[in-house]
């Protein structure tokens, strides 16, 4: 079968991309913007992708299906002439759902943040239990090298994000998985580009818990009262909840990121590792309970974190140079702000840390999160925001944090204050769900060659 991707280029589609072609089937796409790693990872599977959005490529790459992404809206030239020329088109989620995750143990991973990190830790686990799972992942875990993959496993990891399907199904994406094992990790207002309020959300929630079974699981954030909410509507599966007083939590923590693991109140385990922040502990404590579901014993799901390589841009080292340390993470909500300056604090201890972000998401670009923008970055020694484009004051938001915070509105403006204020042992933090302007290989091309000038 032939498909044609719109949208192609987010993780969901490209890792979509990825699993047809291993499926046997024929796949193009297009899309706008195309950067790394998916820009990588489309290049290596050989799939010819086509910039833009225009009507002609339907001629170019003719197709049985268009699987049809959620970037994707009324008004672009191929979804119009797609609809007109009657053409058959279905949503990535509905073709994940029918042509690979029928019949399979789907293990889904929801929640606002950490969906991504705790979806590599449960593949990892299954994958090293031996059970050769399948996988689609918003980011590329580094013990994979890829964001998906298609095996005759039983078994099936999935990202379950609650972004919207596509223009003609407005119910989020996870609705169509049908998972026997779900993570809930947290639940907070995101995406406010598509849900008005907080409630609307747990909507969604409450609808992907109707669709796990009664001999599923549940394993759920103990202390998240929006996910408590999202139960007293209605649950009909068992629950195991993680987290302070939860079946599963952090017992003793250290040497380093060291954690034990508790379980109905005894130590079972500890997780020898350097994976940094709270936020990852608890993510790793969900994914030992939903691993348990499938049948892999805690020791070995413990053993297995032991080697965990972490996902790229979460907290990814992209370089030194100068003595200046550059990390690449995908954070772009204040909540996720916090969680991962606070785990790089720990990692760094004293050092100053530099942090660059830019609201990108369609909801920092509304503005919603500005009032806790701030206190989110308040740990790092110095703010830098790139601010191009958006509707609210950035420099009012950041105004509370003084002199440290700085508003650039290009990113060379931005590369041009770094370059003449960074100095030996700072680490640079470019938190982004964009490719920001390739800021990070530029960064350190500028620092790199202002060293070897004065050498």
């Amino acid at each position: 079968m032939k498909l044609h991707i719109l949208g192609i280029a987010g993780t969901f589609m490209g890792g979509l991309a990825k699993i047809a072609r291993e499926a046997g089937h024929i796949v193009t796409g297009c899309d706008a913007q195309v950067y790394p790693p998916m820009s990588d990872q489309l290049r290596e599977l050989g799939v010819a992708v086509h910039e833009g959005y225009d009507a002609g490529q339907l001629d170019r790459y003719p197709a049985d299906v268009c699987v049809v992404g959620n970037a994707m809206t009324r008004g672009k030239p191929v979804v119009e002439a797609m609809l007109d020329r009657g053409l058959r088109y279905t949503s990535g989620p509905q073709w994940l759902a029918e042509n690979v995750l029928a019949g399979k143990w789907v293990l889904a991973v929801a929640g606002t943040h950490g969906k991504t990190t705790t979806s590599a830790m449960l593949a990892w686990i299954l994958e090293s239990a031996g059970l050769n799972p399948g996988f689609l992942i918003g980011g590329v875990p580094r013990n994979f090298g890829v964001s998906a993959r298609l095996t005759n496993s039983a078994f099936f990891v999935v990202e379950a994000d609650e972004y919207d399907t596509a223009f003609f199904d407005k119910r989020s994406k996870f609705v169509w998985y049908r998972p026997r094992t779900a993570i809930l990790n947290n639940l907070e207002f995101d995406h406010a580009d598509i849900f008005p309020d907080l409630a609307a959300i747990e909507t969604q929630f409450h609808h992907l818990v109707r669709t796990v079974p009664s001999g599923g699981r549940l394993v759920v954030n103990a202390a998240d009262q929006p996910l408590a909410r999202v139960l007293q509507r209605g649950c009909w599966t068992p629950v195991e909840r993680f987290g302070a007083g939860g079946d599963w939590s952090v017992g003793a923590e250290g040497p380093g990121e060291s954690f034990e693991v508790m379980h109905a109140g005894r130590v079972v385990g500890r997780v020898e590792w350097d994976v940094p922040g709270a936020f990852n502990r608890h993510n790793a404590l969900a994914a030992i309970a939903a691993a348990r579901h499938a049948g892999v014993p805690v020791d070995a799901a413990i053993g297995a974190l032991a080697r965990f390589e972490g996902v790229k841009r979460r907290l990814e080292v992209r370089g030194v140079a100068g003595g200046v340390t550059v990390y690449d993470d995908f954070a772009h909500h204040p909540t996720a702000f916090e969680a991962t300056v606070s785990g790089l604090r720990r990692r760094v201890g004293r050092a100053r840390i530099v942090a660059v972000f830019e609201p990108r998401s369609n909801t920092m670009k509304q503005g919603t999160m500005q009032s806790r923008l701030a206190a989110s970055l308040a740990g790092a020694d110095l703010v830098c925001c790139h601010a191009s484009g958006l509707g609210w004051d950035a420099g009012a938001a950041l105004a509370s944090l003084g002199s440290k915070a700085t508003v650039h509105a290009s990113v060379e403006a931005l590369l041009d204050f770094l370059a003449v204020t960074l100095q030996p042992g700072d680490h640079v933090l470019v938190m982004s769900n964009g490719g920001f302007g390739a800021i990070h290989g530029r960064l350190l091309e500028r620092l790199g060659a202002a060293a070897s000038a004065t050498r």
